[in-house]
């Protein structure tokens, strides 16, 4: 039932319910069972999260720091610090990719739960790295490599989807696009300055916003370190 816009539940089994890509911000459960309640919260060191009272997004980050080592680093702030976060996430995406490789052939394709496989996840990246490297930083005319895995939201922002394969790629296809990728980033930090890290460029969907440089980059890392934590989770979920 609502009351005054607000959605209310009294009484109610939702046992099993799955909530993908909806807004409970705010939300307030007051006598509930929470046993076995999984929460995936990508934004959630933006806000707080409490459980009786405590915030346990401190002790979340600090967990993920431990279990994912050079996390912490993604929110540097000067060229050397990138340089060195950006190191670790290269670091990690090597682990996780040579898992995959001693799997089962065909592992790199399983879909989890309707998420996407490790190989459309290394293709997101690429179009993640395309969009905040390419298109917002360095403003090339034409930033997408047609193996990128956009959102499908991304056609309303007026882009041409038809660019992007239908048909899907090889895994080694996906790898040597990674690795370009990959190499993207690494040879702008190595010359990145301070000055350019505070410039500001249009941002990448929305351009009447601007946005630093820097932050565009932080863009990029959060990408890297959330969905290594997805890809390993259902790399985890295939034993």
């Amino acid at each position: 039932m609502a009351q005054d816009n607000i959605t209310t539940f009294v009484d109610k089994d939702l046992r099993g319910a799955r909530f993908n890509r909806s807004t409970l911000a705010g939300a307030v459960m007051r006598g509930v069972d929470v046993n076995g309640l999984d929460i995936d919260a990508p934004w959630l060191a933006e806000g707080a999260l409490l459980v009786n009272g405590v915030d346990v997004v401190p002790i979340v980050e600090a967990e993920l720091n431990r279990r994912f080592p050079g996390r912490d680093l993604r929110q540097a702030k000067d060229p050397e610090g990138l340089r060195t976060a950006w190191a670790a996430l290269e670091r990690a995406w090597a682990a996780a990719i040579d898992r995959v490789l001693s799997m089962p052939e065909g592992s790199a394709d399983v879909s989890i739960d309707g998420e996407w496989s490790f190989a459309q996840t290394l293709r997101h990246l690429a179009f993640a790295t395309d969009t905040w490297l390419g298109k917002a930083i360095l403003r090339l005319p034409q930033p997408f490599h047609p193996l990128g895995q956009p959102h499908a939201e991304y056609e309303t922002d007026g882009y041409d989807m038809s660019i992007f394969a239908v048909d899907p790629p090889t895994f080694a296809a996906i790898r040597q696009l990674r690795a370009e990728r990959q190499a993207m980033v690494r040879d702008f930090l190595a010359t990145v300055t301070p000055d350019l890290l505070a410039e500001s460029r249009p941002s990448a969907w929305s351009p009447e916003h601007h946005q630093t440089v820097l932050r565009c980059l932080h863009v990029i890392f959060d990408e890297e370190w959330e969905h290594l934590r997805f890809a390993l989770r259902d790399i985890d979920a295939q034993r």
